[in-house]
């Protein structure tokens, strides 16, 4: 196998566009540092102390390893640029999530000990609601559908979800089990919660067929 790091931006581009993880790596390697300059001073004084640059750009070299197949980029300033999408989508969600830590929605409050009681309550920030009578079948189905979406997402979303979402832990608790920011919390939970959605799908999908 020849050395991708001798190989040309278009190359790597086309490799990457086939699902090459290998040359998306190295594209992230060449082109993640001018990624990352475009996002330098966008980060509001509010929230330096929490969201640093380095945080961001982790979440969104993760982001673009599970958007590869969106990746049409034919030259290096188109990929920059899709880079730097994500990186900005990436800040964005994490601003929001500080604001609401300042006005918590009562569905984002998950402190239930029990595992389905929590898992019912994540559906409901998903989105994910239900008037089905037996409430209990449909913590059930919901429980056992959540974990399954779990197991399909990269450890650091899955963890983020389990320890702020089931087991209804503080964005600074959550970020000293996992060794990270507050902010890089908040983008993992956030970007987490959105391939959840993506995988879960209609409300429907789960509480149709509950008796």
């Amino acid at each position: 196998m020849s050395d991708t790091g001798a190989d040309s931006d278009a190359e790597l581009l086309r490799r990457a566009a086939s699902r090459d993880m290998d040359a998306l790596k190295t594209l992230l390697k060449r082109f993640g540092p001018v990624a990352r300059e475009g996002i330098r001073g966008k980060i509001d004084s509010r929230w330096r102390s929490v969201i640093e640059e380095d945080d961001v750009m982790q979440v969104t070299y993760m982001e673009a390893f599970l958007h590869i197949d969106q990746l049409t980029a034919r030259d290096s300033d188109a990929f920059v640029g899709w880079l730097m999408r994500i990186a900005q989508n990436t800040l964005r969600d994490a601003i929001k999530g500080l604001e609401r830590q300042r006005r918590p929605h009562p569905a984002r409050q998950i402190v239930q000990p029990e595992q389905q009681s929590s898992c019912m309550a994540l559906l409901e920030i998903l989105g994910v609601t239900t008037t089905t009578p037996s409430r209990q079948a449909a913590e059930k189905e919901a429980a056992q559908s959540i974990e399954t979406a779990l197991k399909a997402l990269p450890v650091d979303y899955s963890t983020v979800v389990r320890l702020s979402d089931l087991e209804g832990k503080a964005p600074a608790e959550v970020a000293a089990a996992m060794r990270r920011s507050v902010g890089a919390v908040l983008m993992l939970r956030s970007r987490a919660h959105a391939r959840l959605q993506q995988q879960l799908g209609a409300a429907s999908r789960f509480f149709s067929d509950a008796p």
